[in-house]
C-alpha cells in the first residue's frame, strides 16, 4: 500500500480539525439563538442577499414589520420596541452569517484539494458526503424556522432536534476523519472487544442525551421544575404519561421530556465512570487511558453544569456552557472510539495515494 504524503495528510487533517472547531462554535451560536428566543426574528431565507444586514432605518422598519406579522410577535411580544427587535435579529443574523462562512470554509479548500489531486478516492467520497450534509443542514435550518412562522409561536421541537442531530453527525464525521489523517502512524489498539463495544455504546448514549436536550430546549422544559433531584416534590413527576398515545410524552410533554433528559444525563455519567474503570484495568495505550479519564471528568462537569442551569432557570450563559459541555463530551467519546478502532489508521481512507504532496 502506498500511503498519502505525510505533509498533505497533515494539511488536510489540520484543516478538518479547524473546521470541526467552527462547527462546534456554530452549535453554540445556535444554542444561544434558541435561548434568547431569537430564531424567528428573520422571517425569510435569502442565502445570497441575506448576507447583508439592514443598513438604514427604513430597512430596519421593514424587517420589524415582517416580524410583526408572525404569531410569536402577536401573541408573545406585542409591544416590543425596535431596539428590542434589533437585539434578537442580530443573534439570528450572526447565526446565519457564521453558518454561511462555515460552508465556504469547507467548500473552497475542498475544491482546492480536489483540483490538486491531494485526496484519495475514499477521503474524497467522505468529504463530499460532509459537503452534502452541510447543504442539507442549511435547508433543515430553514425548515425548522418555517415551523414557527404561521401557527406556532416557536419552532417545532422535532425540527429543532433534527437540526441539532444533523449538526452533530457532521461534526462527528469531521472529527473522525481529522483523527484518521492526523494519527495515521498509530497502529490498531490491542484492546478487548468489550471495551470497544462499551466505548461505542457510550458515544451513542452521549449523542442521544444531547438530542434529548434539544427537546428540552424546544419545549422550554428547562424553565419548569427548577429543583433537583425531585420534580414537583416527586422523583418521577406527576402525570409523566399523561398524553396519549404514550410515546408523545417522550417528545411533547414537558415533565416527561425534562425527566428523561435528567435520566439520560445521569446514565451518561455512570457510563463514563464505568468505561473509565474498565479501561484502567485493560492493556491499552496511555492516550486511550487518558481519553477515558477525560471523558469521566467532562461527564461529571457536564452534569454539574446541567444541574446549575436547571436550578437557575436556564440563564443564557450557563445554557450555552451546558451545550458546549455536551459537544465536548461527544468529542472525547468519538476520539476514544477512534483510539480503539480494530484496524490501523493507515487503512482507514483507502489505498490510493495522494497524487501530489505540498
Amino acid at each position: 500500500m502506498t500511503h498519502p504524503a505525510p505533509a498533505a495528510s497533515r494539511l488536510v487533517g489540520r484543516w478538518l480539525a479547524l473546521w470541526a472547531g467552527m462547527v462546534f462554535l456554530t452549535v453554540l451560536i445556535g444554542g444561544a439563538t434558541r435561548l434568547t428566543e431569537s430564531g424567528l426574528s428573520i422571517t425569510e431565507w435569502k442565502p445570497v442577499s441575506g448576507v447583508m444586514p439592514p443598513l438604514s432605518a427604513a430597512d430596519w422598519q421593514a424587517e420589524f414589520a415582517k416580524y410583526q406579522q408572525i404569531p410569536e410577535y402577536q401573541q408573545l411580544n406585542r409591544g416590543m420596541s425596535l431596539g428590542e427587535f434589533k437585539r434578537i435579529f442580530l443573534w439570528e443574523y450572526v447565526h446565519r452569517l457564521w453558518a454561511r462562512l462555515v460552508g465556504l470554509a469547507f467548500a473552497v479548500p475542498l475544491a482546492v484539494f480536489l483540483a490538486r489531486r491531494m485526496l484519495t478516492p475514499a477521503l474524497a467520497r467522505r468529504l463530499w458526503l460532509v459537503l452534502v450534509l452541510t447543504g442539507l443542514q442549511a435547508a433543515m435550518g430553514w425548515y425548522m424556522v418555517k415551523s414557527g412562522l404561521s401557527v406556532r409561536t416557536d419552532v417545532s421541537q422535532y425540527r429543532l432536534a433534527a437540526h441539532l442531530s444533523l449538526a452533530l453527525v457532521i461534526y462527528v464525521l469531521t472529527v473522525w476523519t481529522a483523527a484518521d489523517l492526523l494519527r495515521r502512524d498509530v497502529a490498531a489498539e490491542p484492546a478487548a472487544e468489550r471495551i470497544r463495544r462499551g466505548a461505542l455504546a457510550f458515544t451513542g448514549l452521549t449523542f442521544l442525551t444531547a438530542v434529548a436536550g434539544a427537546f428540552v430546549a424546544g419545549l422550554d422544559a428547562g424553565r419548569a421544575y427548577n429543583t433537583f433531584p425531585l420534580m414537583g416534590g416527586r422523583l418521577v413527576p406527576d402525570g409523566y404519561l399523561q398524553l396519549a398515545p404514550w410515546w408523545r410524552n417522550l417528545f411533547e410533554h414537558i415533565p416527561a421530556v425534562q425527566f428523561n433528559h435528567r435520566l439520560l444525563g445521569i446514565a451518561t455519567v455512570v457510563g463514563a465512570l464505568a468505561l473509565w474503570w474498565l479501561v484502567r484495568s485493560a492493556s491499552v495505550s496511555r492516550a486511550t487511558a487518558r481519553l477515558a479519564a477525560l471523558g469521566a471528568l467532562v461527564a461529571i462537569l457536564q452534569m454539574t453544569l446541567g444541574i446549575a442551569t436547571l436550578l437557575l432557570a436556564v440563564p443564557v450563559s450557563l445554557g450555552v456552557l451546558h451545550q458546549a459541555g455536551a459537544v465536548a463530551l461527544l468529542t472525547v467519546a468519538v476520539l476514544l472510539v477512534h483510539s480503539l478502532r480494530p484496524t490501523p489508521v493507515a487503512a482507514a481512507l483507502g489505498s490510493p495515494a495522494f497524487a501530489t504532496s505540498v
